[in-house]
């Protein structure tokens, strides 16, 4: 016996869903981790990678670029000898700094959860 597929009658999401397009872009391996650390100003390429050390160069790179794309982060080249490159978030970028932040408050408590139930495991044991 097969069951009689349900009719959804939650209301269609609207064209460009702003909550896909956010997590689009926040959403990406490590993107919340750049973000989170230009949160206080800008950083150079090196700094970021010291900042965040199990990123590649090459994943470091490719999330910039698509930062940069996106409006989200900002480059410089600076005029020192050799040049250097910092990156800023930019004013749109700012922006997502207080859900980054809402989300490790989460995952704070969260894990907080997860061993205090792990605790109560072993001890029961």
């Amino acid at each position: 016996m097969s069951l009689k597929m349900r009719k959804n009658k939650s209301p269609k999401p609207p064209g460009a869903c702003p909550l896909t397009e956010c997590l689009s872009v926040i959403g990406g391996a490590w993107t919340p981790n750049v973000i989170w650390h230009l949160r206080a100003g800008a950083r150079r390429f090196s700094e970021l990678r010291s900042d965040i050390p199990p990123i590649t160069p090459k994943v470091l790179t490719a999330r910039l670029r698509e930062l940069e794309e996106r409006g989200v982060v900002s480059r410089r080249v600076m005029p020192t000898s050799p040049p250097s490159v910092e990156y800023a978030l930019t004013d749109l970028g700012a922006e997502l700094v207080p859900a980054i932040e809402a989300i490790v408050e989460v995952g704070h408590r969260l894990k907080e959860r997860e061993e205090l139930s792990v605790g109560s495991e072993l001890s029961d044991g």
